[in-house]
């Protein structure tokens, strides 16, 4: 009995962390428009919410599968949002505000494949560069180290767009440059940590 119990409350918890995991993207990828593969998804997502509903009513008087139902919720929310983050779908668009016109900014980012609009402009304590720069999500956190390496005063400001048409970006995208650019910072990376890693052994040797 108690064995059968536990399995219930699995099921009911399973079920609907999968439900809302489901329901979560889908509306994720409705507001980025991709509504085929959206509508796709809620054909999966309705047949699983039938099917969890459907067990809890007819053991509606056992509480332990409402705390379940209501765990596996909340669960399928948070679940969901992080396969989002993972798969990082879309694009993103950074305003950066360089206190030092003077700085390389677009040309190093542009070397690195990221699409860059510049104008110079005029702030408070005076001439500032202003920049807006397109990258794909997974890379987000990649332009931001990047930038801060560039000028660590700069000023960020992110945002997602709905939709981008045009320009030469799109094709440079494609090309996979930014991704070539992140896996060689990545790789440069690895070899400082090797190199740190090898410096310490031999300091602990002597």
């Amino acid at each position: 009995m108690l064995e059968n119990a536990f399995m219930m409350i699995a099921i009911i918890m399973i079920i609907n962390i999968v439900y809302v995991s489901l329901s979560t993207l889908r509306v994720i990828l409705m507001l980025k428009g991709r509504r085929y593969i959206a509508g796709t998804m809620s054909i999966f997502e309705i047949m699983i919410y039938t099917l969890g509903l459907g067990i809890v009513l007819d053991n509606l008087g056992e509480i332990q599968n409402l705390v379940a139902y209501g765990l596996g919720y909340g669960l399928g929310v948070v679940i969901g949002s992080k396969i989002e983050e993972k798969l990082a779908l879309g694009y993103i668009t950074v305003n950066v505000i360089s206190s030092d016109p003077d700085i390389s900014f677009t040309k190093q980012l542009r070397d690195k494949g990221y699409g860059v609009t510049s104008w110079y402009a005029y702030g408070m304590d005076g001439d500032r560069l202003s920049m807006q720069i397109l990258s794909p999500r997974k890379y987000e956190l990649h332009l931001y180290e990047t930038i801060k390496s560039i000028d660590p005063k700069a000023f960020i400001i992110a945002y997602e767009p709905k939709q981008i048409h045009g320009g030469f970006w799109v094709k440079q995208v494609k090309k996979g440059r930014i991704r070539k650019s992140v896996k060689k910072a990545e790789e440069q990376q690895q070899q400082e940590a090797n190199q740190e890693e090898v410096r310490s052994d031999g300091e602990r040797d002597n």
